[in-house]
């Protein structure tokens, strides 16, 4: 299974370059008004309507294979944590003891650290 998690980190960085890129590309909505008036918007590589729909489409098109690798990542770290916890990893473990009663009547620890200790 050390491979697919590999393999999906791979995956997720290119897929974060892109999206990146594809966002740099795009062109906000105020260069649209510019291409109406004769802005040689017909002689693009995309045609007369331009890059937007594509590039839409394109970075819709990454940024849901993003969540799902983001989300394959995450269960993969919960399948590890829980791999982790089965192998004997120490936990703490909360104990609380009385409190012990000094000389002086205050009342103090057990005479141990407040610690938590480890099972």
């Amino acid at each position: 299974m050390d491979w697919m998690e590999t393999l999906v980190v791979v995956v997720h960085v290119v897929i974060a370059v892109a999206l990146v890129g594809l966002v740099l590309i795009q062109q906000g909505k105020g260069a649209d008004a510019g291409a109406a008036f004769g802005g040689g918007a017909s002689q693009t590589v995309f045609g007369s309507q331009g890059s937007g729909s594509f590039l839409t489409r394109m970075t819709t098109l990454l940024a849901i294979v993003f969540f799902v690798t983001s989300f394959s990542l995450a269960v993969f770290a919960k399948q590890r944590a829980e791999v982790a916890g089965e192998a004997g990893i120490p936990t703490v473990k909360e104990s609380r003891q009385a409190p012990v009663q000094d000389a002086a009547g205050s009342e103090t620890g057990s005479g141990e650290s407040d610690l938590p200790e480890l099972e």
